[in-house]
């Protein structure tokens, strides 16, 4: 009985949590709601090539033998200064002969795009292509780290677009897949001069796919009428709660194929080393076998390609942070608000002994 009275007690404590989270919730919709908008961010820069040598180097003195960190971290200390002096004078000079001209190194931007089905990543991906549009030069390069299973037309289309944006800077696009770009994510990859994948990342597929339940039948069955008024023979050709037609499903297949006729002549205008009739199937790929059908161009991982670009070009990482209201601020506090009571209560049970 005493055991049944503790487990009550937890129980009637974890129901108030839930539903002080609950009210909470509410009304930060409602409150967000009233003050729906885009919110002002900023852009957030990593030079690449620091961060990769200041890991290497603390690794090079965790391994070093004590009596000589002292005397390497001098010399390189001495060898840095003496490579700054001479950078900045042989960069006065270079100006001083021709002063049009500039003798920084050709730079890497770094992008990544993680998107899900409405492909919401394009948000932060517009924002950052608007910022490198204005500041690229004819000899830097542009790589996009892109993990997508695909998703809607539209917004893969729109997302696609926006990389297209860069052709028009005359600099160099890459898409790197380290794990999927199918669909709409190869939709945008083939946007690319240079796709670079994993061995067994999955490209593709070149296809289209829709579907939906159907409750026409369950409604009929409980008495349930159910009733759709349009204007225009095809502004509705398959439905939820209504009964679908012969004619509705043929004119939606039809509408189908004219998507996948328009997204193998994208794919076809951007890879034409592609035999679009092999690859645009449906069918997936994985990273060699990609390769094999010119889906891909190389077989390399997005780090690899980092590191191989780290002495030769200035390396940044270019991030849109999107700033967070205090609606969104307040849900996430709540959101791990609860997490943190459903644990102590679960600790708490945890911990009783057995009756």
């Amino acid at each position: 009985m005493e055991f049944l009275a503790e487990y009550g007690l937890f129980l009637a404590q974890a129901v108030t949590v839930v539903a002080a989270v609950g009210v909470i919730v509410v009304l930060i919709a409602a409150v967000g709601q009233r003050n729906r908008g885009e919110s002002d961010g900023h852009i957030e820069v990593h030079k690449l090539n620091d961060r990769y040598k200041d890991l290497g180097q603390a690794l090079k003195e965790a391994t070093l033998d004590p009596a000589l960190r002292k005397e390497t971290r001098k010399a390189e200390k001495k060898r840095d200064k003496k490579d700054a002096k001479r950078k900045s004078k042989a960069a006065k000079q270079h100006l001083k002969d021709d002063p049009e001209s500039s003798e920084e190194k050709p730079r890497l931007f770094v992008l990544n795009f993680h998107g899900d089905i409405r492909a919401g990543a394009v948000t932060q991906l517009r924002e950052e292509v608007s910022v490198l549009v204005g500041e690229l030069r004819e000899n830097d390069e542009v790589l996009l780290r892109l993990e997508s299973s695909g998703g809607l037309v539209h917004s893969y289309g729109l997302a696609a677009s926006q990389l297209q944006r860069i052709h028009g800077r005359g600099a160099k696009l890459t898409v790197a897949v380290d794990k999927v770009a199918a669909s709409g994510g190869y939709m945008m990859a083939c946007v690319a001069d240079r796709i670079i994948a994993a061995p067994f990342a999955i490209i593709g597929s070149i296809g289209v796919l829709a579907q939906l339940p159907n409750f026409h039948k369950l409604l009929k069955k409980n008495d349930i009428d159910f009733e759709l008024f349009t204007a225009g023979e095809y502004k509705r050709t398959l439905t939820l709660f209504g009964e679908n037609t012969d004619k509705g499903r043929e004119k939606f297949r039809e509408e189908l194929e004219d998507t996948h006729l328009l997204f193998k002549d994208f794919v076809r205008q951007n890879r034409e080393v592609v035999d679009i009739d092999q690859v645009a199937t449906g069918e997936i790929w994985y990273g060699q076998r990609a390769m094999d059908v010119h889906l891909v161009d190389e077989l390399l991982t997005s780090d690899s390609y980092i590191l191989d670009h780290l002495e030769s070009h200035g390396v940044f990482e270019v991030r849109y942070v999107p700033r967070k209201n205090w609606q969104q601020k307040l849900g996430l506090a709540a959101e791990n608000a609860l997490e943190r009571s459903f644990l102590k209560l679960w600790q708490a049970a945890s911990s009783r002994p057995e009756q």
